[in-house]
């Protein structure tokens, strides 16, 4: 979904703004919660203000500048660099929520940067800093943004119910979009509504199924699988929009997605910490 997601978007800001598609993703994910009784209901049930507060902002932040790079350069490019999030959520996570993390992850974050580094340079202009230009550098700034806000909900899921974490990403990442979203606004028009429902839509379903199984599923299988977003994205690019993929560009996805899947086992080693029960 969150692959699917990344190509609708990239459909949607052909013509339309970053900002502007980001925040219809959030307007229209807030609507279960607002029309839905019991949805809301569980919504308005929190304890943790500040994590909610926390995980909202950087979670908007993350999606703005996602969405910028997403409008800017390949879809599959604008991706990876998102997902590569775990390489920061793992530092974070041992700074702020006191989990441990092994030295070993000296090994494969480094595979991980150099894999980033390969998939940027293969798409390099003229000009670009070691092959990054200003909206790959958004798009790792996108991954900064999300390691925070992933860090803020991991903690936040030990005692939120999923309807709170989602809805409070919604409201507040709305809010951080608004500004650049209403000032770049263009009616839509013809296929850009499909679109713009395709991203808005597919987001609530990525999004809610993956707050919903972070209090079950441990940190290396969700972050291993978060990573199909990345084929699925390159994959959708090639195919259906002429995103070319070169040898060096494989190679760096190959060298990204193996090296964060690293990351994420060896920082998955931290004692876990039991889950509540299961809400009804």
């Amino acid at each position: 979904m969150f692959g699917a997601m990344a190509f609708a978007a990239k459909l949607a800001t052909a013509r339309l703004s970053g900002p502007q598609v980001a925040f219809v993703r959030f307007g229209v994910g807030l609507l279960p919660p607002l029309l839905i009784g019991r949805y809301r209901r569980s919504a308005l049930q929190f304890h943790r203000y500040d994590l909610l507060l926390y995980r909202g902002f950087f979670g908007g932040l993350a999606v703005l500048f996602y969405f910028l790079a997403i409008e800017h350069i390949h879809v599959g490019v604008a991706t990876l660099l998102n997902y590569s999030a775990p390489l920061f959520s793992g530092i974070f996570s041992v700074m702020f929520i006191n989990e441990k993390i092994s030295p070993k992850v000296l090994l494969p974050m480094p595979i991980a940067l150099a894999g980033i580094y390969l998939v940027v340079r293969a798409n390099a202009h003229p000009g670009d800093y070691l092959g990054f230009g200003v909206w790959e550098l958004v798009g790792l700034t996108s991954a900064f943004c999300s390691g925070a806000a992933v860090t803020a909900m991991r903690a936040a899921r030990r005692g939120e119910n999923s309807w709170s974490v989602y809805t409070s990403f919604c409201l507040l990442g709305m809010f951080v979009t608004a500004p650049l979203g209403i000032k770049t606004w263009q009616q839509p028009r013809g296929d850009e509504w499909f679109s713009l429902a395709a991203t808005a839509l597919l987001a609530i379903g990525a999004q809610l199924a993956l707050t919903f199984s972070l209090r079950w599923l441990d940190a290396m299988t969700g972050g291993v699988i978060s990573q199909l977003a990345v084929l699925v994205s390159l994959a959708l690019g090639n195919w259906l929009l002429g995103e070319s993929i070169s040898t060096m560009a494989a190679i760096g996805a190959a060298l990204t997605i193996g090296g964060v899947c690293g990351v994420v086992y060896v920082t998955s080693w931290a004692k876990a910490v039991p889950a509540p029960a299961p809400e009804s």
